[in-house]
Parts: structure tokens; sequence; C-alpha cells
């Protein structure tokens, strides 16, 4: 794994507004922005890179099929996801991780141990008093 802390020139960008619209971070934040994307991302990595609609349905309680549907389609566009059909009677189909999809989970895999692991805190939010 490489080293994640970038260099300070690579983020002296970053540290002072204003925030270009195409910069890195809004980028990534956009990619990650739909209701279910990071779900189906986490939901594939755990199934081993690859899974068949109807496995990634029941592992995501409360996806409907349509955003299903929607949301994988993004994400071939982002070339994150590839659909591959299997040539068995009758075709099955699945999808997986490309090689840019696998890059996308360690960051997102974080995130996801980050909200285990303080989960206390997530509690917490919405609970204050107005």
């Amino acid at each position: 794994m490489t080293d994640p802390t970038p260099s300070p020139d690579l983020l002296a960008g970053y540290r002072q507004a204003p925030f270009a619209e195409d910069c890195a971070p809004r980028r990534l934040l956009k990619l990650f922005s739909g209701k279910w994307v990071t779900m189906i991302l986490h939901a594939l990595h755990m199934s081993g890179g690859a899974a068949r609609p109807g496995a990634l349905q029941r592992n995501l309680p409360g996806l409907s099929k349509k955003m299903m549907t929607q949301t994988l389609r993004d994400l071939q566009t982002a070339g994150l996801v590839e659909r591959v059909v299997i040539q068995t009677m009758p075709p099955n189909v699945e999808y997986r991780l490309t090689a840019l999809g696998q890059r996308f989970i360690e960051p997102l895999e974080m995130l996801y141990c980050w909200g285990v692991r303080h989960a206390d805190l997530l509690q917490q939010l919405g609970q204050h008093p107005d």
C-alpha cells in the first residue's frame, strides 16, 4: 500500500479557497454523492468483487430494482463497475468491480471502518436539542 499522506505541495491547492469546481475532492464527493453508490461498491467488494443483481439487492435492504439498475449504470459509466453476461442457459448477468473500482474501495473501506469504530458519534447526529 502507498503512503496515504500526500505531499504538502499536492495539498496546497485544497487548503485555501476558492475551491475549483473540478478539483479532485469535489469530483470524488460528487462521485460518491448518490445514496446507493458507496453501498453497492461496498457490497460488491464484500462479495469478492462480483455479484449478481439478486444478491446485491438481498444484501442491501431498501434498494429498489430501479434504483439499483440506475446506480449500476452510473457506476459503469464512471468505469468503476462492469456488467458481464455469463453465457449459460438462461444467460446470467454479474456486476464486477473494475481495476479502477478496486482502487476506489480503499478509501471507501477506510471510511466504513471509521464509521464502525465511531458508531457512538454517529448515533449522536441529529440528537442535539435546538
